[in-house]
């Protein structure tokens, strides 16, 4: 299937993407709200990976993160754009890694983090349970 926009027109959509407040992490924050869940900070530059949503006084992080944009092996984060094939594996790639090792230095720091994945928001009910367990291991001695 052939790139239907033009160049110009891609980029323009492109930049429009937002980095945070998107549609699903808006819809996990309504989620939270709706468990009697409070008291977490957003986007906390302070915290490596600058998570979404944070606890920082018990040490949660969680990411809200897109199917495509950080490579999940869903359907939807499987599939790659038809024009410009390497850039976008790469980018992906790149993603990953810099998710991954966000990850890993929260562990260092004695965080427990949490991934949501696009995909998940489909099922309200499983991810509220996800959201429960996650929420309930208090990982303070």
């Amino acid at each position: 299937m052939a790139d239907n926009l033009a160049p110009e027109r891609r980029a323009h959509a492109m930049r429009r993407v937002k980095g945070k407040d998107t549609s699903p992490e808006l819809c996990v924050r309504r989620l939270l709200r709706e468990l009697g869940q409070s008291g977490y900070r957003l986007h906390r530059a302070d915290i490596p990976g600058k998570p979404d949503i944070a606890w920082p006084g018990r040490r949660l992080a969680l990411f809200v993160h897109g199917c495509f944009w950080h490579g999940h092996d869903c359907p939807r984060g499987a599939r790659m754009p038809q024009t410009r094939r390497e850039y976008w594996a790469g980018k992906i790639d790149r993603n990953r890694r810099r998710d991954a090792q966000h990850r890993e230095r929260l562990a260092e720091l004695g965080w427990r983090v949490l991934v949501v994945w696009e995909c998940e928001l489909r099922d309200p009910t499983a991810l509220s349970n996800k959201l429960l367990n996650f929420l309930a291991a208090d990982p303070r001695p």
